[in-house]
């Protein structure tokens, strides 16, 4: 059964150039699922996600996929540096360093890249966290929930 899913556009997003959706960034927000959608719709903010999970699954488009989000800063990721313009950012709401993802976060985000996977040719390789595109200045994912969920994908996503 699918996750509920709602759309809060966030102003804070970019039409041209189009995102090559080469990849996938996953990040924690560091605040409730609530917060997250109201800090990325606020004009001018700093950041926002193609899509952010909450504890129950629930899942909200922050900015199309199509479009470019700013979530990544300085990165780099499949050999490539400034990685908003070209992966999809999606973050699980509350702090991986605290607390670990929910089971029913998991489950949505491997609904989630069900609906694109194929289409854009993704493989494992595709999907990192930001601790690792960022080269270690950022912290999330927790090392052991980027390891449940690269697990929970390689059982989706397997050959």
């Amino acid at each position: 059964m699918p996750y509920p899913a709602t759309e809060r556009l966030s102003t804070n997003r970019s039409a041209e150039p189009a995102n090559e959706q080469r990849g996938v960034i996953f990040h924690d927000s560091g605040l409730s699922f609530e917060e997250t959608i109201a800090r990325a719709v606020k004009p001018g903010a700093a950041v926002s996600y193609h899509c952010v999970i909450a504890p129950d699954g629930s899942q909200c488009t922050l900015v199309p996929d199509a479009q470019v989000a700013r979530h990544a800063g300085v990165s780099t990721f499949l050999g490539r540096s400034g990685c908003d313009a070209f992966t999809l950012g999606v973050a699980f709401a509350g702090d991986t360093n605290a607390s670990p993802l929910s089971s029913h976060q998991l489950a949505s985000a491997v609904e989630w890249l069900a609906r694109r996977w194929k289409a854009r040719g993704w493989t494992p390789e595709s999907v990192t966290d930001h601790r690792q595109a960022s080269g270690g200045r950022e912290k999330d994912l927790n090392p052991v929930e980027w390891a449940r969920l690269k697990a929970a994908l390689s059982a989706r996503f397997a050959p």
